[in-house]
């Protein structure tokens, strides 16, 4: 089984989702033994859907699919259990949800700061997780390349 990424924010509708699509993209394409995955710290009843246009509407301009299709998902114990990595995508936000609910986690988990859309639009968070996952990727490659004299 490959290392799983679990990115994190609230609904699991918007940004964590987004980051989950874009990661397994990128991965495929550059060849990385992970895998990706998300859930929400606080699901929200009233997202209508799978998950949000804005994100839909990127993966499809970008070619990134977003199968299997599935509603959020609340996260659990055995999520962050099973995750080589946990990313919450907005300290300000999660960190507290996390001190709350998975009090052992907080200070076991990644912080990024990407807001969501009561703060900034699409068109300014998403560049922002595009950046942000880039970077984790990049990280990721460089911490599993062999040099070659070690093959």
């Amino acid at each position: 089984m490959l290392p799983t990424v679990l990115f994190l924010c609230s609904g699991n509708y918007y940004r964590s989702r987004f980051a989950e699509f874009y990661f397994r993209h990128l991965a495929a394409r550059q060849r990385l033994a992970w895998q990706s995955d998300s859930r929400g710290l606080a699901l929200d009843n009233y997202n209508p859907g799978h998950m949000s246009a804005h994100t839909e509407r990127l993966c499809e301009q970008m070619g990134i699919s977003t199968e299997p299709l599935r509603f959020p998902m609340k996260l659990t114990a055995q999520d962050l259990n099973d995750a080589a990595i946990v990313i919450a995508v907005k300290e300000t936000e999660h960190r507290p949800m996390i001190r709350r609910q998975f009090p052992d986690w907080e200070d076991r988990i990644e912080y990024w700061e990407v807001h969501d859309l009561d703060v900034e639009p699409a068109s300014v968070a998403l560049p922002q997780l595009v950046g942000q996952v880039e970077q984790l990727l990049a990280r990721l490659a460089a911490r599993d390349t062999v040099p070659a004299g070690e093959l």
